[in-house]
């Protein structure tokens, strides 16, 4: 199953729930809202910068993992960025793809 970085930051409102529920609770919603779509979580870290948090998880597929992001940013309570997330093997296989490309200006 392909894996994900999810990187979400928290809408005012967003905030307010995470300062009235607590971790834990954003935690269970997290797990069941990728659950919800035939995946799973690997772990989840709330960070200091740019982002709120930052979530590892295993999803389906490409639309799997599309539908959760829009599902929350719907919410309008966080907005979220997906990335899926390529292993040395994978990196491997596309270095060794011969793809031709001329630069613009080239």
């Amino acid at each position: 199953m392909p894996k994900y970085m999810i990187t979400a930051s928290y809408t005012a409102s967003g905030a307010a729930g995470l300062l009235k529920d607590g971790g834990t609770a954003r935690v269970n919603a997290i797990r069941g809202l990728i659950e919800s779509g035939g995946g799973s979580v690997e772990s989840i870290y709330w960070v200091m910068g740019a982002d709120d948090i930052v979530i590892i998880a295993d999803a389906p597929d490409t639309a799997s993992a599309a539908a959760l992001s829009l599902t929350v940013g719907a919410s309008g309570a966080a907005t979220c960025r997906t990335a899926e997330l390529l292993t040395a093997a994978q990196v491997d296989d596309i270095a060794k793809r011969h793809i031709t490309y001329r630069a613009p200006g080239a």
